[in-house]
């Protein structure tokens, strides 16, 4: 794996503080996704972060579950992002923890903090904790249950752990200063009572800890040395630095921030999606269309395309927007020297080649990858009738059209030379159905012929040895390239051609042996992944566009 974290402003910044001996054991950084929901493409600029930095310095990297809301978390999340993030190439091996498995850890770091008059009970409502919270502009108030003395708030904080008091009744703050100018610090909830099944530790807990005050504390026990989250924490770090310090704990973790990932056009919010997949907009968390690790996946996208479009968007400090075609650039420049190209016909239209003989068919050997010799050659039939695509033939031929038209020659790829001498039409519509033309033996690919030219080259299949398939054509989910705002009605934003099926395309017969996920780039149609997912009609194969060959990226670059 590549590694372009030399002039990382956060590699400079541990480099500085290394050389103060900040630490005493190894670099330890760590991913801690909550259990809630599927890893998207945000999500893997921040892993790529902590997993190299890691790399760099020889450490290890941790995944941590931030598992400390039962509410929301399940078992098919942590195992759906294990998958993922071992597919995407940052594998953690051994090194896998659960933040409920610290329970016991955080609960006496709470008492701790209460013993020494840092923490209390309070019986505010969750709308009154807000409203004393104060705002921007404007102080918090004082709770009037702040100077409660510490052994009624030991009372009270064992009581609601035994399960005295319902859901949400009463909280445990730290006590910072509610007159700061930082939010976070006005004496911010720490713990709250949640009556709930959790999915790992089932009804041993009905307290929770809250994520900022689990946090360096999970850092802690683990040994992380450097926290490294995205750029919306930054404004956190004071809680966390005034957490460890009242904990007194040795040679604490750091928490440092870099910049947050957006794409032009695509969802990252984990809530948005959430709205798109529950509403019925998309084919749930793998829809192709969506940022989704599981939906790039299916679509067709690799892991190595993923971490190169992450490294080569290098490091951001602050929120920052992406061009989403960077990500399909990167796709196209690991594919086209590693893909076959085959044939495949999405809107056939057939040919009767009126002289090649009858009953008999060849096999033409034609190349796999005309940038690759390495991929060798695969034989494909040919025969008297054949597909080609209903755009390759104008009857008459606009300036510049070089396919085929009436009584003009083009090349069939890897085979002859044809000449349409004929236009079939349906009687009632007037719609082309068919085309006979004729074939000249003499100009048989390979054969070294040179007797006259043609302009274009045209894909075709063989009718008799063809295979059906559907196609899934897929272009941007929304409508805009801005990410959309909590007011707007989705029906509005999302492109009604986002996704387009085509069923029975035509497909050469090497189709069948596709292997799930394997890739093809389909000859002038760009690059196609089959998914595995859905069979299609007739449990016909399935192929997802995964991108078209056209580079909007590259154009921008030059």
């Amino acid at each position: 794996m590549q590694e372009h974290l030399t002039d990382h402003f956060i590699l400079k910044l541990i480099h500085e503080e290394i050389g103060e001996k900040a630490f005493g054991r190894e670099m330890c950084t760590r991913f801690p996704p909550e259990p809630n929901g599927y890893l998207h493409v945000g999500s893997a600029y921040a892993i790529n972060t902590n997993y190299t930095v890691a790399r760099k310095f020889n450490g290890t990297f941790h995944l941590r579950f931030d598992d400390t809301n039962p509410l929301k978390e399940d078992i098919k999340y942590v195992n759906a992002i294990i998958e993922d993030i071992k597919w995407l190439g940052y594998d953690p091996e051994e090194h896998i923890y659960y933040g409920s498995d610290y329970s016991n850890e955080i609960y006496n770091a709470a008492i701790t903090l209460i013993k020494r008059g840092k923490a209390y009970v309070c019986d505010l409502t969750p709308e009154e904790v807000t409203a004393y919270r104060g705002t921007l502009t404007e102080p918090g108030i004082d709770s009037p249950y702040r100077n409660r003395t510490i052994d009624a708030n030991l009372e009270l904080f064992v009581k609601m752990k035994n399960g005295e008091y319902p859901t949400s009744s009463k909280v445990l703050r730290a006590k910072i200063d509610m007159r700061s100018s930082n939010l976070n610090l006005r004496d911010p909830v720490i713990y709250r009572v949640i009556h709930a099944k959790h999915y790992r530790t089932g009804d041993d807990w009905c307290i929770y800890p809250m994520y900022d005050f689990a946090h360096p504390i999970q850092d802690a026990i683990e040994g992380i040395t450097y926290s490294l989250c995205s750029i919306e924490f930054k404004d956190h770090r004071p809680l966390y630095e005034w957490l460890v310090n009242e904990l007194e704990i040795s040679e604490p973790p750091r928490q440092r921030e870099f910049g947050r990932l957006n794409l032009t056009g695509v969802v990252t919010s984990k809530r948005f999606l959430r709205q798109l997949v529950e509403g019925g907009y998309v084919d749930g968390w793998d829809d192709p269309r969506l940022p989704t690790l599981r939906g790039l996946r299916r679509r067709g996208f690799t892991p190595e395309s993923i971490r190169t479009f992450i490294e080569e968007i290098g490091s951001i400090r602050t929120q920052s927007t992406v061009d989403i075609s960077l990500l399909d650039h990167c796709l196209r420049q690991d594919l086209k020297e590693k893909t076959l190209t085959v044939m495949a016909v999405l809107q056939p239209l057939k040919v009767v080649i009126t002289n090649y003989p009858e009953d008999v068919e060849e096999m033409l050997l034609i190349e796999n990858n005309s940038e690759n010799e390495a991929l060798g050659k695969r034989e494909v039939p040919f025969a008297k009738t054949i597909y080609i695509e209903r755009e390759d033939f104008m009857e008459v031929p606009s300036k510049g059209f070089h396919r085929l038209s009436l009584y003009a020659e083009v090349r069939l790829k890897g085979a002859y030379f044809i000449r349409c001498e004929e236009v079939i039409r349906d009687h009632a519509s007037g719609e082309i159905t068919e085309l006979r033309c004729t074939y000249d033996p003499e100009t048989k690919s390979g054969t070294g012929f040179t007797g006259r030219k043609v302009k274009g080259t045209i894909h075709w299949v063989s009718s008799e040895h063809a295979v059906k398939a559907d196609i899934h054509l897929y272009e941007k989910l929304l409508l805009d390239q801005e990410v959309p705002k909590d007011s707007e009605d989705w029906t509005e934003l999302i492109n009604p051609n986002s996704m387009v099926t085509i069923q029975d395309a035509w497909m050469e017969p090497y189709i069948q042996n596709t292997r799930p996920e394997q890739k093809f780039q389909f000859l002038r149609h760009g690059y196609f992944s089959l998914d595995t997912k859905n069979r299609g009609t007739s449990d016909r194969l399935v192929f997802n566009r995964v991108v078209p060959l056209k580079d909007a990226w590259s154009k921008k670059e030059r």
